[in-house]
């Protein structure tokens, strides 16, 4: 799911790729990681050249996704980012995937809550048809009724069964809790009611509005040179041209005043625990030693909360904590599963373990270990060029810069215990923090 909290383990991991691919950098490596160029109809271009690599991989990100969706159609940006492949003028979607997997690519198209990304992966030889394909999800879907009946029809049944599961509902309400009144709040996917209210002209006319030149990024990572990437994209972007309006815009979530509980009673013998607040995004310099903070508390099995709830005590399946950043408004995560029985006992760990990194410095062994892991271990995971596109797409997107690995690797390393104890005092007290239970009755 594309929400802005993940409640399990498969999250975490997606959130720690995202940070590990700021770190990935080769050593001695050009910099920055990849040229940027702004076309003339406003398409921000990146561009990595990777030439010992075969494959060619392609990101196409437009700012057209959950944030911009009416207040009466939530759903709509992930609707229509699922039909983007689903038919073009020329070809009928079945069609797409037999030409695309014909000559061994991959093409594909979702949205998320601040735009959709439209993915292409092809050898060196087959980029022109890649392209050429790319250009038709983009520029010229149909959205064929049929489509738009079968997609909103799965997303519905996804929804429904989604309800059965602790994590999604208890993120679910927190998001509500901790971005009242944004559409941060809102879950990506809508809700049952409002999906079954979307209709083929909603999706065209917010393709038509918001899938535009002027707010899309097209990263080409691979065995291409620059010069052959601009050329190809120039090619088959270059001729379309922006809606006379400007650009929708997204304000900032602001506070959402005193902290709430929620408690959704299921009958169930593990209940899982959330604890949420809104954070600071990667350009606040106090990031990173709220990241080192965030891995001292809970980032591994080293942390203060692995080590006294699940190791001393016993009491939970799984605890952890991770900052979310976004562009719009970051948040600070806790979260916990344990036994039913348990809830009040956990509760009250977290809460001591958040108070004592406000008044307590961390240990030299502590501080060190979160930044050798959070700088030691992330250059592992940028392997493959789609790590890459995905990365230079969100450091542009984000508004970070493409020096940014450099400057995260320098910044972390410079996080002292004294800066850990100062970003905790701001952001760790445990009064500030939103709370939903699900599985027990309120504590």
């Amino acid at each position: 799911m594309s929400m802005p909290f993940a409640m399990g383990r498969r999250r975490l991991s997606a959130a720690l790729v995202v940070l590990a691919l700021v770190l990935a950098v080769p050593a001695g490596a050009a910099k920055p990681i990849a040229h940027r160029e702004v076309l003339p109809n406003g398409i921000v271009l990146l561009v990595a050249e990777r030439p010992a690599v075969p494959i060619v991989v392609v990101r196409a990100f437009s700012h057209a996704g959950a944030v911009l969706d009416p207040p009466d159609r939530a759903g709509l940006a992930n609707l229509t980012g699922a039909l983007l492949t689903r038919g073009t003028a020329k070809h009928t979607g079945p069609e797409l995937d037999s030409l695309i997997e014909f000559v061994g690519g991959s093409i594909g198209a979702g949205a998320g809550r601040d735009g959709p990304t439209a993915s292409l992966a092809v050898l060196k030889k087959d980029v022109g048809l890649g392209l050429d394909l790319l250009a038709e999800v983009l520029l010229t879907p149909t959205f064929p009724p049929e489509e738009v009946k079968r997609k909103t029809a799965q997303i519905q049944a996804a929804i429904k069964r989604s309800e059965e599961d602790p994590g999604t509902v208890a993120s679910r309400a927190l998001v509500k809790l901790v971005f009242p009144g944004h559409p941060y709040g809102v879950p990506v996917e809508g809700t049952l009611e409002s999906v079954g209210k979307l209709t083929r002209d909603d999706v065209v006319r917010f393709h038509a509005t918001n899938v535009r030149p002027d707010t899309t990024i097209i990263a080409v990572v691979g065995a291409v040179t620059v010069d052959d990437a601009r050329r190809e994209i120039e090619a088959r972007f270059g001729a379309w041209k922006p809606p006379a309006e400007a650009p929708a815009t997204v304000p900032p979530a602001t506070p959402g005043g005193p902290a709430r509980n929620e408690s959704v009673e299921k009958a169930l013998t593990q209940a899982t625990i959330v604890f949420g607040r809104q954070a600071i995004r990667q350009t606040d310099p106090d990031y990173f030693p709220l990241t080192v903070a965030s891995y001292v508390l809970g980032g591994g099995s080293a942390s203060r909360l692995y080590s006294r709830v699940r190791e001393e005590g016993g009491l939970a399946y799984a605890v952890y904590s991770y900052v979310n950043p976004a562009r719009y408004g970051a948040s600070f995560i806790v979260s916990a599963q344990t036994r039913t029985a348990e809830v009040p006992r956990v509760i009250d760990i977290v809460r001591e373990e958040l108070a004592r990194m406000t008044r307590e410095p961390v240990t030299e062994r502590e501080l060190k270990l979160a930044k050798d892991y959070l700088i030691g271990s992330f250059p592992l995971r940028l392997d493959t060029s789609s790590k890459v596109a995905d990365f230079v797409v969100a450091i542009e997107q984000q508004g970070l810069g493409l020096d940014y690995a450099d400057r995260y690797k320098e910044r972390v390393a410079k996080v002292t215990a004294a800066d850990v104890q100062r970003v905790a005092a701001k952001y760790f007290a445990p009064e500030t923090f939103d709370r939903v239970v699900v599985g027990a009755p309120r504590p």
